[in-house]
């Protein structure tokens, strides 16, 4: 009998991927957490029914939520990563010769045990304790809110806004950012879909826009997201990725970011732009 993992992307949309294995299902203390083998993504992660990673296309997610704002920044010695349990965005930070500390704090334990054990190219950083890195099971909220004046960049990498999520979305937690961040500190959000949560994304922007100097929102194409147009938020003390200029090489190779992508991911279609007028 055929087994299929699905995510219900509206009352009206699903996305349903044919699997061979369901590896592991199970409730930790915030959500219900699915590890999968499918035909068309390799392994998937899956956070209370919602698809979160996969060893097919994790790389544009990875490389669009941690090099654009890496980059952007000419020193990013500290930077802060909230969630991003799979290790995806802890991989890549790491990579960065300018960044000299990775802290990465992450609410749900299990994901990043399951990571580690099922999502081996991804969680590299963290099963091979790479020395930049600290992990830490905690509350990112907590993490801003205890910080003044340290790190250079932050990385939000949440699941959607509802369960442990939900108060990445505030404005109170984007005061704590602006506090947390050096004087020209910026960080990043994953905002999710143009098509499919323009609300969510007229808010947010405009929450960021009161607080932050520098406002822009950035696109990118996730196949495993819902449209599969997915969308970043950076808030900025100084830099303007639309004033941007190469200042370093690149470092590594990556297989979805370059420097034209670095620039071309600011430049939005009319629709999106209406969405976070004013």
């Amino acid at each position: 009998m055929s087994q299929w993992l699905t995510e219900k992307q509206s009352e009206y949309l699903h996305l349903s991927t044919k699997i061979d294995e369901l590896i592991y299902s199970g409730q930790s203390d915030f959500q219900k957490i699915e590890v999968a083998k499918s035909k068309e993504f390799g392994i998937m992660l899956a956070l209370d029914g919602v698809f979160q990673t996969s060893e097919k296309e994790e790389f544009v997610y990875h490389d669009m939520i941690t090099h654009v704002p890496l980059y952007l920044h000419p020193n990013p010695e500290r930077v802060l990563i909230i969630g991003g349990g799979d290790g995806g965005a802890a991989r890549e930070c790491v990579r960065h010769s300018k960044v000299k500390e990775v802290t990465m704090v992450e609410i749900d334990g299990k994901v990043i045990e399951l990571a580690k054990e099922y999502l081996p190219t991804i969680s590299v950083a963290m099963r091979e304790n790479h020395p930049k890195l600290t992990v830490r099971i905690g509350d990112g909220l907590a993490e801003v809110a205890s910080k003044t004046d340290y790190y250079d960049v932050i990385i939000v990498d949440c699941s959607d806004p509802i369960g442990p999520g939900e108060g990445l979305f505030t404005r109170a937690f984007y005061k704590d950012t602006y506090k947390a961040l050096r004087k020209d500190g910026l960080f990043v959000q994953q905002t999710e879909s143009p098509f499919m949560h323009q609300p969510l994304i007229h808010d947010v922007f405009e929450a960021v826009s009161e607080i932050f100097p520098i406002t822009r929102l950035y696109t990118a194409f996730i196949p495993l997201y819902p449209s599969g147009m997915h969308c970043f938020t950076i808030g900025s003390k100084v830099y303007d990725p639309l004033n941007w200029e190469p200042n370093r090489p690149e470092e590594f190779p990556t297989k979805y970011y370059n420097y034209g992508i670095q620039k071309a991911a600011f430049a939005l279609p009319n629709f999106v732009k209406e969405v976070i007028k004013k």
